[in-house]
């Protein structure tokens, strides 16, 4: 019997820091900034960082710092990228007998493009990973009381194989779900979403799923915190917004430096579960979420940063909680 078994992604990360890559204002990126280097140049790099990420291994070692018993579900193939993910997990504490193989593709592979300040663009070869198949999971075998879901590519067969066995056995999920699996739309995700104990998407993203504008928490949580039990909602270095209900609080970041953004809503969403899992209370969950996300940041990859331990009493009062009103 597991506490939490993650599914989702799993990626072979490498970080390319470099003082000459440049962030740029552009009028017609998506984010109003492009990342930039000279056409035909040789770029010095400051730093090469090789490590793994994805949102089912950084949340599956979050649950496994925080002392619970558990395994991913995640496809890698039988290279070097997947050995490498094979060996993280174990090496960690995570049960890895429910990984996944594939023979066609390969494991999947992110070159992250540091800025000297920490942004960052992420090149995605997706391979295996997004494959994970229905037909491949042991659901015989498959006991546990958490679920917790990041991307799943859009695979629709999948998810709905996923929230039907939790829903017969009883077993709760998060859920913190992917670009493809947002572009179905809210309308799409409700019964999902109302089945879930826990939903977490970061602010823009919950614009765009709402269709409010991104500025417009109010409008973005109105929408969402009614079809599911708890709902968070990151807005990147400012903080995050968290509910239960009628009850909403704001976590204030830390002051740290930040070095390295990639895995910090994993750390968030996984640390909120993690509070559930561990007190089943709401200021308590969006304490240890706070801890881990800020914590992730200050160190390069995804996973080094992460929490250890439970925090302790003097630890979780360095989060600073404010209430709100809506």
């Amino acid at each position: 019997m597991y506490d939490i078994i993650t599914i989702g992604s799993a990626t072979r990360d490498v970080f390319l820091e470099s003082e000459k890559i440049k962030v740029k204002k552009s009028t017609t990126s998506p984010t109003g900034f492009d990342e930039c280097v000279p056409m035909g140049a040789k770029i010095e790099l400051k730093e090469i960082t090789f490590d793994t990420g994805g949102g089912a291994t950084n949340a599956a070692v979050t649950f496994a710092n925080q002392k619970f018993k558990t395994a991913s579900v995640c496809r890698i193939a039988d290279d070097t990228a997947g050995l490498e993910i094979l060996n993280s997990l174990k090496s960690r504490g995570v049960s890895t007998r429910f990984l996944q193989y594939d023979k066609k593709y390969g494991s999947a592979y992110s070159l992250i493009l540091l800025t000297s300040g920490g942004e960052r663009s992420i090149l995605v070869y997706r391979g295996a990973s997004q494959k994970i198949s229905s037909a491949e999971i042991p659901w015989k075998n498959i006991k546990t009381e958490w679920l917790y879901i990041s991307s799943l590519a859009g695979d629709l067969k999948l998810i709905k194989s996923i929230w039907k066995f939790a829903e017969k056995n009883q077993i709760k999920i998060g859920w913190n779900p992917g670009s493809r699996e947002l572009d179905w739309g809210l309308t799409r995700l409700t019964p999902f979403i109302r089945q879930t104990e826990f939903f977490t998407v970061n602010t823009e993203e919950a614009a765009r799923l709402t269709k409010e504008k991104t500025g417009n928490i109010r409008g973005q949580a109105k929408k969402l915190k009614k079809i599911c039990q708890y709902l968070s909602l990151t807005d990147g270095p400012k903080g995050a917004y968290a509910w239960r209900g009628e009850e909403a609080i704001f976590a204030l970041p830390l002051k740290i430096k930040r070095i390295n953004a990639t895995g910090a809503g994993d750390a968030f969403g996984s640390g909120f579960v993690a509070g559930l899992i561990a007190k089943n209370r709401l200021e308590y969950a969006a304490k240890l979420a706070t801890l881990n996300s800020n914590m992730v940041i200050t160190r390069m990859g995804a996973k080094n940063g992460l929490l250890k331990n439970r925090p302790t009493k003097k630890e979780l009062k360095r989060v600073k909680l404010k209430k709100i009103n809506f």
